[in-house]
């Protein structure tokens, strides 16, 4: 196993960058493909959030493999490389498994302990699957990496530790008031219809909101999200869905709006915000800025694993350790006549609405500055344990994996060995009968099976421990077993429609 991770995150870089690297849907897979077409990799797989974008690949090379996935990643993220580098992390073998897992439970998230990286991790799955790019051990570890997630959420508290990021984003917006006494008999908007949109739409529908307008480019699924948002057994909320064009309008109704589309553009200007409250931008007062110390990676050794002896390119030095200081508008004074939570990246909402009176912004660049201070629960502890344990038995199994094409050649060139002689006994006693016959083979299969025995059961024990994929190789090279038939076991296992499922 070669597993190579590059990827930057809201605990790595500001989100100035990490709204301008996100990656589009056809972009993510023109992504997959080049990589694959990339020398080191044989496998990829990129994992795309709002606040994190890593791409994951088997790779033959280290150090070649990390300047390829650093150059892919800048010219796909339209963020030059120079800009780029500096925010980007790396994590090989174990430890890109580990943080894979890690990410998966949501210690990694802005908000510990939230549950809806799960489906984004599915969602990377399927698009390698589809796509063709993820092989046997992307299939694996995200296979692997989904059952630990689950694991940590219904072994341990951690969903006391955090929330999701949506219900997050609402206790911002209430200032430290109960959100469901907050946002209770208000009048919502809702903009967009995709995963977040429709956790958001459910979350306020619970919270007790009078109304939830849905717009969305497709009105279907506009329609679809109210459809389910009335059927709900727990919420009486009136629902409807209207076209994109309505916002402006509907802005002049809503209390409280929820913004998370696939832009690349902005959804709701500063004018038009403006435009809906009845006031004139320009004459706005400037809102002060206050600066905010956003914390600096935690696992500032995370780099370790290719930073050995200064042996690291020095083209790469990895992100600095201090704190960042981001300069952010600090929220206008007065009441609040119209909330808003924009969820995208890109933003779609403009930063700008900082300066209207009676606005409140929250936006990912927020959320990451007050996640920092959230307390975390002791459950933490438990799953960065299951954690660590996944993560041996992950790599066990992948040793184990390993051997297990050479001992099927093995044993497959014995068979042909025993069906050979046999043939060959055959001709030199043609006048043996059936019954005969068959006792031999049976004879000769037994003390090869016998002699096989130990050695291949030894074999698989030892390539399960660190260091162990040596064992397959001198397995080969005492027998002199053909590499292509290796190979061709391993194929066919890959291509097994029942491997993974489970």
């Amino acid at each position: 196993m070669s597993l190579l991770v590059v990827g930057l995150s809201h605990r790595s870089a500001p989100v100035s960058v990490l709204e301008r690297a996100s990656l589009a849907a056809d972009t993510q897979a023109k992504l997959l493909q080049d990589t694959l077409a990339a020398e080191p990799a044989t496998e990829a797989a990129v994992l795309a959030t709002c606040n994190r974008i890593e791409l994951y690949a088997d790779v033959d090379k280290f150090h070649a493999g990390v300047a390829e996935l650093s150059t892919l990643l800048a010219q796909h993220s339209g963020v030059g490389l120079e800009e780029l580098t500096p925010y980007l992390y790396v994590h090989y073998e174990d430890r890109a498994v580990h943080h894979l897992f890690s990410v998966a439970c949501g210690l990694d998230s802005m908000v510990v302990g939230e549950g809806q990286i799960l489906g984004q991790i599915k969602d990377a799955l399927a698009r390698g699957q589809e796509l063709h790019t993820a092989g046997r051990l992307l299939n694996d570890l995200f296979q692997q990496a989904l059952r630990v997630g689950k694991r940590a959420h219904s072994e341990t508290g951690i969903d006391r530790a955090g929330q999701s990021l949506v219900t997050f984003g609402l206790q911002q917006l209430a200032a430290g008031a109960d959100p469901a006494l907050w946002a209770g008999g208000k009048r919502a908007l809702v903009i967009g219809a995709g995963s977040m949109s429709s956790l958001a739409a459910a979350t306020l529908a619970r919270t007790g909101v009078a109304e939830i307008v849905v717009a969305n480019r497709t009105r279907a699924r506009a329609d679809r999200l109210v459809e389910i948002l009335q059927q709900g057994d727990d919420t009486a909320v009136r629902a409807r869905a209207v076209e994109m064009s309505a916002v402006g309008d509907e802005l002049t109704r809503a209390d409280i709006v929820v913004s998370c589309t696939g832009s690349t553009g902005l959804v709701l200007t500063a004018d038009a915000l403006a435009d809906a409250l009845g006031v004139t931008l320009d004459a706005a007062p400037e809102a002060p800025t206050v600066t905010a110390v956003a914390p600096a990676p935690d696992d500032v050794d995370q780099h370790a694993a290719w930073v050995e002896n200064g042996s690291a390119s020095a083209a790469y030095a990895g992100p600095a350790t201090a704190p960042r200081r981001v300069t952010v508008p600090a929220q206008s004074t007065g009441p609040v006549r119209l909330a808003l939570l924009d969820l995208a990246m890109p933003r779609d909402i403009d930063g700008a609405a900082h300066r209207i009176a009676g606005v409140r912004l929250v936006d990912i660049e927020s959320l990451a500055e007050a996640s920092a201070d959230a307390p975390m629960a002791a459950d933490v502890d438990r799953v960065r344990t299951i954690v660590s344990d996944e993560v041996a038995a992950f790599g066990a199994a992948q040793r184990a994996a390993h051997v297990a094409p050479t001992v099927v050649a093995l044993r497959t060139m014995a068979a042909d060995v025993v069906a050979g002689e046999i043939a060959r006994l055959d001709g030199r006693l043609p006048d043996l009968d059936e019954k005969q016959r068959a006792e031999i083979t049976q004879t000769v299969r037994r003390v090869v099976d016998k002699l096989l025995h130990a050695p291949t059961v030894r074999v698989k024990q030892l390539a399960s421990e660190p260091g162990g994929a040596g064992y397959a190789d001198a397995l080969r090279e005492l027998f002199d077993l053909d590499p292509q038939t290796v190979a061709a076991v391993s194929r066919a296992d890959l291509n097994d429609p029942n491997r993974g499922r489970s």
